[in-house]
C-alpha cells in the first residue's frame, strides 16, 4: 500500500514538472520568436539608428563638459558629470535617455496584440500547444530584453568612449551609480512597454493604440506638471504677501501631484543617483542654505532618498503588465 502511494505521488509530481516544463517551453518559444522579429524588423533598425545618434550626440555634449569640469569647478565625480553635463546646444545624456525611453517602449509594443490580430496570426499562434499566458509573457519579456540591450549598449558605448577621452577610470561608487542609472532606465522603459501592450489590447487598430500611447506620453511628461501647478494654486492659493508656510504648502501640493507621472519619478531618481550633491528633493529656503557645509551624499543615502521613486516605477510597470495580462486572458480570440 505504501509502495502504491509513493508511486502515485511520484507520477503526480512528474506530471506537474512536465506541465511546468511545457509552460516554460512555451514562454521560451514565444520569447525567441518575438526577439527575432524585433531584431530583424526595420523598426529596430530605425530605433538603433536613433540610439547611435543619441550616443554620439551625448558624447559630444559630455566632452564639452569635460573642459568645464577641468577648469576649476570641481573634479569630484568627473565620470558622473559626463552623463549629466550638457553642451551649449545639445542636452545631456540623461536628457536624451529620458526622451527616447518612452518612444522606444511605445514603438515596440503598440501593435503587439492587435497587429497579430489584424494579420490573422494570433489565432494560429494560440492554436499551438502552448498556454495562452505564455504569449503575453513572451511578448513582454522579448520587448523588455530588446530595450535592456539598447540601454546597456548605449551606456557602455558612452562610458567607454569617455574613458578614452578623459583617461581616468571611474571609482567603484561611480560605477555603481551608473549601473543603478541603467537599471532605473530599464524599469522605466518597461512601464511604457506595458502601457503600449495594454493599448494594443484595448484598441483593435494599431494607429489608434499608437496615438493613445503618444497622448498619454504627452500628458504625463508635459501637461501633468502644468495641471499640478493649477491644482495646487486652487487648493492653496498664494497671494503676493503670503507667508512662508503658504508657499511651502503650495509647493508640496504641486510636487506631490506631479509625482503621479512616472516621468517625474524617473527624472528625480536619475538626477539624484548621478548627482551626489543633491541632498533633498523638496524645497530649500535661504536660511537653510546659510551655514550649510558643502558635501555629497553617500550611495546608501541617495538610495534612501529615491527609494519611493523606485517603488513607484516598479509598481506602475507591474500594474500595466497585470492589466494587460488579465485582459488578454479574458479576451475571446476567434479565427
Amino acid at each position: 500500500m505504501k509502495f502504491l502511494l509513493l508511486l502515485r505521488k511520484r507520477l503526480v509530481s512528474g506530471k506537474e514538472e512536465k506541465g511546468l516544463e511545457v509552460v516554460n517551453a512555451g514562454v521560451g518559444t514565444v520569447f525567441r520568436k518575438e526577439l527575432a522579429d524585433h531584431l530583424n524588423s526595420r523598426r529596430f533598425l530605425i530605433l538603433a539608428l536613433l540610439v547611435v545618434v543619441t550616443g554620439f550626440s551625448s558624447i559630444y555634449a559630455a566632452s564639452r563638459g569635460i573642459t568645464k569640469a577641468g577648469s576649476g569647478e570641481g573634479m569630484d565625480f568627473v565620470f558622473l558629470r559626463l552623463f549629466t553635463n550638457s553642451g551649449n546646444s545639445l542636452p545631456s545624456f540623461v536628457a536624451f535617455i529620458s526622451f527616447l525611453c518612452p518612444l522606444v517602449g511605445l514603438a515596440l509594443g503598440f501593435d503587439g496584440i492587435n497587429g497579430e490580430r489584424a494579420r490573422g496570426t494570433l489565432s494560429r499562434l494560440l492554436g499551438q500547444p502552448i498556454h495562452r499566458d505564455a504569449v503575453i509573457n513572451g511578448k513582454f519579456l522579448a520587448g523588455w530584453a530588446v530595450m535592456a540591450l539598447m540601454v546597456i549598449s548605449l551606456g557602455l558605448i558612452v562610458a567607454g568612449v569617455e574613458l578614452i577621452i578623459i583617461g581616468v577610470p571611474p571609482t567603484l561608487e561611480e560605477l555603481t551609480r551608473i549601473l543603478l542609472f541603467l537599471l532605473l532606465t530599464i524599469v522605466y522603459a518597461g512601464f511604457w512597454l506595458g502601457l503600449s501592450l495594454l493599448f494594443s489590447l484595448l484598441f483593435r487598430q494599431t494607429a489608434t493604440s499608437a496615438l493613445a500611447g503618444i497622448s498619454i506620453w504627452l500628458l504625463l511628461t508635459v501637461f501633468l506638471g502644468l495641471l499640478a501647478g493649477i491644482a495646487a494654486d486652487i487648493i492653496v492659493p498664494v497671494a503676493d504677501e503670503a507667508s512662508q508656510s503658504i508657499f511651502l504648502r503650495n509647493w508640496t501640493w504641486r510636487q506631490n501631484l506631479s509625482r503621479f507621472s512616472p516621468a517625474i519619478l524617473y527624472w528625480e531618481a536619475i538626477t539624484t543617483i548621478l548627482t551626489p550633491e543633491i541632498r533633498t528633493l523638496g524645497p530649500v529656503f535661504l536660511e537653510q542654505i546659510e551655514g550649510a557645509i558643502p558635501g555629497t551624499l553617500p550611495l546608501g543615502q541617495s538610495l534612501l532618498l529615491i527609494w519611493p521613486h523606485l517603488t513607484g516605477l516598479v509598481a506602475a510597470t507591474l500594474l500595466c503588465f497585470a492589466a494587460s495580462y488579465i485582459i488578454f486572458m479574458r479576451q475571446e480570440i476567434r479565427a
